[in-house]
C-alpha cells in the first residue's frame, strides 16, 4: 500500500490565518502565504517523508516574515541615515583611489575567504549565521574570515604603486 503524502492545499488556512496575525495587513498576508508555497515548492526534498507538514510549512511561512521585516528594518536604517551622508564633503581623487584599491584587494581574495569576509563584515552576520549559510563549521568561517583580514592587512603594509605625472614638473 503506497502511503499518501499530506497536501499542502489542507494547510492554506492555516498558513492565512498565522501570516494575517504576524503582518496585520491582508494584501501582505496573502503575499506572505503565496511566497511561503513557493518556498516550500522549491524546497520540497527538504520535507522529510513521514514528518507533519503543518509544523514544516509554518516554519518557513514565519522565517520568510522574519526575514522581510529584517530587510525593511535595514532599508528604514539606511534610508534614516541618508540624510545625514549629505553633510559630507565628495570624496577626494586619493579617498577614491583609495577606495578602488581596497575593492581590489578585496575581490583578489580566493573565494571562500571573500564570502566569508563579505557575510561577516559587509552583511553583519554573526559567525554561526554565516557558517549556517556556507555549509560549513562555524569554526572555518572563523578562519576564513582571519586570513581574509590578514591578507587584507598584509597588502596595506606593502607599497603602493604611485602614479606618476606626466608632464608636470617631476622630472618626467
Amino acid at each position: 500500500m503506497i502511503a499518501k503524502l499530506p497536501k499542502v492545499t489542507d494547510h492554506i488556512p492555516d498558513l492565512r490565518r498565522y501570516a494575517l496575525a504576524l503582518t496585520r495587513r491582508g494584501e501582505d498576508a496573502e503575499d506572505l502565504v503565496q511566497e511561503t508555497l513557493t518556498r516550500a515548492y522549491d524546497r520540497r526534498a527538504d520535507f522529510k517523508p513521514g514528518a507533519a507538514m503543518r509544523p514544516w510549512l509554518m516554519s518557513i511561512l514565519h522565517n520568510l516574515h522574519v526575514d522581510g521585516v529584517r530587510s525593511r528594518l535595514v532599508r528604514i536604517r539606511h534610508a534614516a541615515s541618508a540624510p545625514a551622508n549629505r553633510d559630507f564633503a565628495p570624496a577626494s581623487q586619493e579617498d577614491a583611489v583609495r577606495l578602488s584599491e581596497v575593492r581590489r584587494a578585496f575581490l583578489d581574495l580566493p573565494e571562500e575567504q571573500r564570502e566569508a569576509l563579505h557575510l561577516v563584515g559587509i552583511e553583519g552576520l554573526t559567525y554561526p549565521e554565516a557558517s549556517q549559510i556556507l555549509g560549513v563549521p562555524e569554526g572555518t568561517v572563523l578562519s576564513r574570515v582571519s586570513r581574509a583580514r590578514q591578507s587584507l592587512r598584509e597588502r596595506e603594509h606593502q607599497p603602493s604603486r604611485r602614479l606618476r605625472v606626466v608632464g608636470g614638473s617631476d622630472g618626467a
